[in-house]
């Protein structure tokens, strides 16, 4: 039993932080071997923070203190009783269908508040456009969308698709490079403590909700939800995923009831962060395919409810895959 939990966090924590070191050391240079000295030092370490990690665990206090002893100790089995080579080696099916989701899920506080920002701003962007429809040029950035929406549809429509035929590729590069700079920007703005990212995602909300609006009141509602759906179901949430990456990024320096220090805190976060980064990255990529080779082709060339059921059926996937996949192996216990 620990009679004085704050002075056993404080005499282990030196310990708990050089095991991290060595471990973070050893993730950097993988082919370095050990001196029987250190291998015989990470033993120990190990051994002792896997018995305080015991000991925490009886005990609900001290949450963050308790997270940051099971990563190091994860991380320390996966070196010591692990098979190296193969513990290292990045595997790319696992880390789609485990470790992406999984992070997702334990990040997700981060997420519905990029939500419910980027949610407000377009609240605050549809109400300015219907009550204001001249203040459509300083809402909407977008030079393509601060035109009269029923003549865009109606010259979309009688295009066909033909000014598409030879800029699908260039076109589909421009919107995966612009969105993904989007995306990491939102993350690192997570480095002026979250203020950054709050701005842009709301400043992406208002304009999301003044197009939106834009083209209702417009009776242009069938042709947005065609146009926006087969790529916003995927785009918009890499978007908040960057934002959520920000918002971690932003937690960790920070340190609201956190006793680490900022270097051990953006430490714990780092694995996190980087695979959020990569998440959007890879849906971001998705959406700019479809929008340049499919939601960019309006009736007649392809009906609008297909289109819609296309985005409906991306949306379910993307939904289903965020919340289960994964699960199933982590619950599993180790041996």
């Amino acid at each position: 039993m620990i009679v004085n939990l704050e002075r056993f966090i404080a005499l282990e924590r030196p310990r708990w932080e050089r095991l991290d070191a060595m471990l973070s050391r050893i993730a950097e240079d993988p082919w370095r071997r050990l001196p029987f000295d250190e291998a015989r030092e990470l033993e120990g370490l190990y051994q002792r923070a896997s018995s305080d990690l015991a000991r925490l665990a009886t005990f609900a206090a001290e949450p963050e203190a308790r997270r940051y002893l099971e990563n190091i100790v994860a991380r320390g089995y996966t070196e010591i009783h692990g098979a190296p080579e193969e513990a290292r080696r990045f595997r790319v099916g696992l880390w789609l269908t485990r470790t992406l989701p999984d992070t997702w899920r334990r990040r997700a506080r981060a997420f519905w508040f990029a939500m419910a920002l980027m949610m407000a701003g377009a609240v605050f962007g549809g109400a300015a456009i219907a009550l204001d429809p001249e203040a459509k040029p300083a809402l909407i950035r977008l030079p393509n969308l601060q035109g009269d929406p029923a003549e865009r549809v109606a010259h979309e429509e009688r295009d066909r698709g033909r000014g598409l035929a030879d800029r699908k590729a260039r076109f589909s590069g421009m919107l995966i490079t612009n969105n993904t700079q989007v995306t990491l920007f939102a993350m690192a703005l997570g480095m002026t403590w979250g203020i950054g990212t709050l701005v842009l995602m709301l400043q992406n909300g208002v304009m999301v909700g003044a197009v939106a609006v834009d083209y209702v009141m417009a009776g242009q509602t069938k042709f947005l939800l065609g146009w926006l759906l087969p790529h916003g179901v995927v785009e918009l949430p890499a978007i908040l995923m960057g934002g959520q990456a920000g918002f971690v990024l932003a937690g960790a320096l920070l340190g609201r009831g956190q006793r680490m220090g900022v270097a051990a805190r953006l430490g714990a976060v780092k694995a996190d962060v980087v695979t959020l980064c990569f998440g959007a990255t890879l849906m971001l990529v998705w959406a700019g395919f479809v929008e340049a080779f499919f939601s960019q082709y309006h009736e007649p060339v392809l009906p609008y409810a297909a289109k819609m059921a296309f985005g409906a059926s991306e949306f379910a996937a993307l939904a289903l895959y965020l919340a289960v996949a994964g699960r199933e192996a982590a619950a599993k216990p180790r041996t």
